[in-house]
């Protein structure tokens, strides 16, 4: 006869707290990115050219879409994040979900953008670049 797994209350409480804690740490982050939307897409979008990974006709639009897209992600429900995240997730070993969330959209969205005439690089590539500008602004 089978037995019924039950977790012990130990269990449980650890794995709560270890959960409340990482969706305080996603909420501070979100307000932290709340404050420096502007000044990361300007250096994101910076680095993005810098490193040649994009070439673009117009660097402000470049910097206005990735401000657009970092709204998006404040005001984003965490089944969107999720969802939109799910195909680079492992991509590097511990993700930063703001940079996968950017990395996304450069890949997936802003490459058919008008003024962006081709994305260089791999996907790892292109996380690392946003990952170093995210990591300078946003603590977790």
């Amino acid at each position: 006869m089978a037995r019924d797994y039950r977790p012990n209350v130990r269990e449980s409480n650890v794995i709560s707290r270890l959960d409340s804690a990482k969706e305080a740490a996603r909420a501070g982050a979100i307000s932290q990115l709340y404050e420096v939307v502007d000044d990361l897409a300007n250096r994101i979008a910076m680095k993005l050219i810098e490193d040649r990974l994009i070439e673009t006709k117009n660097k402000k639009e470049l910097e206005r879409q990735l401000a657009g897209c970092i709204k998006t992600l404040i005001s984003a429900e965490d089944f969107d994040v999720q969802y939109r995240i799910a195909p680079l997730r492992t991509i590097v070993r511990r993700p930063n979900f703001i940079s996968l969330y950017l990395t996304a959209f450069i890949i997936e969205t802003l490459i058919n953008h008008r003024t962006i005439v081709d994305i260089y690089g791999t996907d790892e590539e292109i996380y690392k670049c946003v990952d170093s500008q995210v990591s300078r602004m946003i603590r977790m």
